[in-house]
């Protein structure tokens, strides 16, 4: 591999490999960038996926795919607000390694490269609809594993919110103890669980405020809250005004 170089997957994506300042190649107008470091092949603990890339900086990764941020969403992927770092799982490291330690010369390893490219951006954007892209925390003490059981409680919480969930049975349910899951989760998601959990059922009470005609009382009731005042506490430090003025506001504004 040359220290700098690139391959035109196409108009709304290129691959760019080594440093250098990715302005140099042609890029999509307004690119997302996947950016994957040279210690890749001795299994890293990340990568990256930035929304918005500065392609006069430096490219810090060995190899970074650049595609156009509207295509990734087309194509089924969700771009954070920030950038966000995650680990590398098993399956996309094979795909860099592939393309970083490419022996093929001349239009073949183009051809090679592209279609690597793209096999490598269309696993990213299933893992990351399968939620099995795990997070990395800045200062991050948990093993990959570890932080596979943390990102699974968190799937967890996000599918089984109408439950009765404890701390006790997450822990169980995700194979790790009640304090390294503490731990865990608030260095992955800054947040702890009970504030997850609340969190969630508080988007479900305010997504049925505006498509149902359910009493307060009753969406309060579906989504854990025993009693209609306890709820109204709850949303209304999550949202600013009460269920019943939320759904009046809502209402009104249609």
């Amino acid at each position: 591999m040359t220290p700098q170089s690139y391959v035109l997957v196409s108009p709304e994506m290129t691959l760019w490999l080594g440093h250098g300042r990715a302005s140099a190649a042609p890029m999509p107008p307004t690119p997302a960038a996947l950016s994957f470091g040279a210690a890749v092949q001795d299994g890293p603990p990340c990568f990256h996926l930035d929304p918005s890339p500065d392609l006069d900086l430096s490219a810090s990764g060995a190899l970074t795919l650049y595609i156009e941020r509207t295509a990734f969403e087309r194509v089924g992927g969700v771009l954070p607000e920030r950038t966000e770092a995650f680990h590398v799982p098993t399956a996309l490291r094979v795909i860099v390694v592939s393309i970083l330690e490419c022996r093929l010369q001349g239009e073949t390893e183009q051809v090679y490269r592209l279609g690597k490219s793209i096999e490598l951006l269309c696993e990213t954007i299933r893992l990351q609809a399968a939620g099995e892209l795990v997070p990395l925390g800045a200062e991050s003490a948990l093993s990959l594993e570890d932080a596979r059981r943390v990102a699974a409680a968190r799937n967890m919480i996000d599918e089984r919110w109408h439950e009765k969930l404890t701390l006790d049975h997450i822990a169980r349910t995700c194979g790790l103890n009640r304090a390294k899951l503490t731990r865990g989760f608030r260095e992955m998601f800054r947040c702890t669980i009970a504030e997850a959990i609340a969190e969630r059922r508080l988007c479900q009470a305010s997504l049925m405020l505006r498509t149902t005609d359910l009493p307060v009382s009753s969406v309060g009731y579906e989504n854990g809250y025993l009693n209609n005042a306890s709820f109204a506490r709850a949303f209304s430090r999550r949202f600013g005004v009460s269920p019943s003025d939320f759904r009046a506001c809502r209402m009104h504004a249609a």
